[in-house]
């Protein structure tokens, strides 16, 4: 596959997302891309989260801010955060150089080391943050079963990519979980939801972020 054109937007909030012209889509809402991530992966996510050690996989690696956003959590909260995530057309430096999410020298500086860092190995970002980035689809990577406490879903809008939303990859999200576990997305599709449901997640609609009425966390049963 050729790799589509990419170029850097700037959303509401002032933060930066990237436009990709092949699907019509940006990686964030135009609301505020910083905003929404805060909201649906942190706030809603990591936050309702109460470990030393906490294990999460993320769909879609993207510009990387839901990794930066995590890594900041961990260590404003003084836990241990074990990173997994994949992006099968990762960003070149002319664009994730160019990103405004850090606003100190030491949040610039991890958000370029999250992107230049290696592929397919683990790599200790912070005192509290280990990752791993796989140039992968949800599709073909094996994921460990019974394992991560959270998952990010956040691939792009069902209408766009509707394989990445198939009932056998939202399976090995669900395998993947702990007991207990959640998988928190902006997406409140009713079909989606219906499909969660069915595979045995406990759904909750909530507030969405800025712009949008609801988002969704599910819940593998305990």
């Amino acid at each position: 596959m050729n790799k589509p054109n990419l170029k850097i937007i700037e959303t509401e909030d002032g933060s930066h997302s990237v436009y990709r012209e092949d699907l019509k889509e940006t990686y964030h809402s135009f609301h505020g891309a910083k905003g929404e991530s805060q909201h649906v992966f942190i706030e809603y996510g990591l936050s309702t989260i109460e470990k030393p050690k906490i294990n999460v996989f993320e769909v879609g690696m993207g510009t990387g801010l839901n990794v930066f956003l995590t890594a900041l959590e961990a260590a404003r909260r003084g836990v241990s955060i074990r990173y997994d995530t994949i992006e099968p057309i990762p960003l070149d430096k002319r664009l994730y150089g160019a990103l405004n999410y850090g606003r100190k020298e030491e949040e610039l500086n991890l958000l370029q080391l999250i992107h230049s860092s290696a592929w397919d190995i683990p790599v200790k970002i912070t005192a509290h943050f280990e990752f791993t980035k796989q140039k992968k689809t949800l599709e073909s990577v094996a994921l460990e079963e019974n394992h991560f406490d959270i998952v990010y879903f956040d691939a792009f809008a069902p209408s766009k990519q509707p394989e990445l939303w198939s009932l056998d990859n939202l399976k090995k999200c669900y395998n993947s979980l702990i007991a207990g576990g959640i998988l928190t997305t902006y997406c409140a599709q009713g079909q989606f939801k219906r499909n969660l449901k069915s595979i045995g997640f406990e759904v909750e609609s909530l507030p969405g972020a800025m712009g949008k009425k609801e988002m969704v966390r599910a819940r593998k049963p305990c």
